[in-house]
């Protein structure tokens, strides 16, 4: 069957005619299946939801126990059959619970991506390619500019800044999913031993994680209610929209970081305010992007949320058929 006829953009989202099944839409629906567990992707509402238990357990926490009338859970590599269409999860290596999803039906597959990356995460599954016909690929960093440093390099900056400036404390702005439980980690694989200290925000994900297995270290309330006053040599780690309000008045002479694939425009940190530019995405940069396209043996390629053009030229330049599909709705929660 022709590959517009298995999968195509409606206003809710991406939309299976023959399953009857949207992959992350916008507004609610009668049944969703579900990449991972950001806002943009991840909507409360839908009358049933079909995710790795991961997303499932992270909706829960975001939303409320009650977000979707029914829930079911997908183990990995699992076939599921919605309506005779087949589908499965696969790793996608973005955050916790995050899943790439095959699309399979009288021969044509499709793999939905939602979003990932290729470097190496100690806080969730790593990507896995999955050779299909079509592969519909995000391109939140989908410009040559774009290529990520390795994030220990990046975590090893932060670390010796601190080290250098032992009487200020270091505000880390990290978004709460994902991101602010792999900068912890990176910090704890680093050799950094100390507490953490962490935004209300952050507290129920990160319970979350160690629950899963993953050791993020001591982590303490980064309050002064908590009994630490003095901040002085900290490690601070919140949501970026924490550190523009009263809450971060709290802290000596801080020294303002924010990890993000965004740190690579110096004129995007200083006009954030950020002293210290951390270099850390949860997607994958131009030459992830480029190599897994090529690792999927798609023969066509549908690139969303981002910057589409230029990957769709890459493409068309190395003989591979590609469109935009130019949804909207996609931001940019855990770059």
């Amino acid at each position: 069957m022709r590959a517009s006829d298995l999968l195509h953009p409606r206003p809710e989202g991406l939309y299976c005619p023959p399953g009857d099944f949207f992959i992350d839409p916008v507004r609610p629906v009668d049944r969703a299946l579900i990449t991972h567990g950001h806002s943009d992707h991840a909507r409360s509402g839908h009358r049933s939801v079909l995710a790795t238990q991961q997303t499932l357990d992270i909706m829960g926490l975001r939303y409320g126990e009650d977000f979707a009338g029914t829930t079911q859970a997908a183990r990995l590599g699992e076939t599921i059959a919605l309506n005779g269409v087949c589908v499965s999860f696969h790793p996608a290596g973005h955050v916790l619970g995050s899943a790439q999803i095959s699309v399979e039906h009288q021969g044509t597959r499709i793999v939905a991506s939602g979003d990932y990356k290729r470097q190496r995460d100690a806080t969730c599954a790593p990507f896995e390619p999955i050779r299909c016909d079509v592969f519909i690929t995000e391109a939140t960093f989908g410009l040559p500019v774009f290529r990520h440093p390795p994030d220990t390099q990046e975590i090893a900056r932060l670390l010796k800044s601190a080290a250098q400036f032992p009487e200020r404390s270091h505000l880390v702005g990290a978004y709460a999913l994902g991101k602010a439980q792999r900068v912890m980690r990176l910090l704890r694989d680093s050799g950094y031993d100390k507490p953490l200290y962490i935004h209300g925000a952050l507290a129920k994900l990160s319970e979350y994680y160690q629950s899963q297995g993953i050791d993020l270290g001591a982590l303490q309330p980064a309050t002064v209610e908590g009994g630490k006053e003095d901040f002085a040599g900290a490690i601070v780690v919140g949501p970026p929209s924490a550190f523009a309000d009263r809450w971060a008045r709290r802290f000596p002479d801080p020294i303002s970081c924010f990890a993000s694939g965004w740190m690579r425009i110096r004129q995007r940190a200083k006009q954030g305010g950020v002293e210290l530019p951390l270099i850390i995405s949860d997607h994958a940069d131009w030459d992830e992007l480029t190599a897994t396209i090529k690792e999927t043996g798609a023969e066509e390629i549908w690139v969303t949320h981002g910057r589409e053009e230029a990957l769709v030229r890459w493409c068309e330049l190395e003989g591979i058929a590609a469109r935009p599909l130019h949804l909207v709705g996609y931001e940019d929660e855990g770059d």
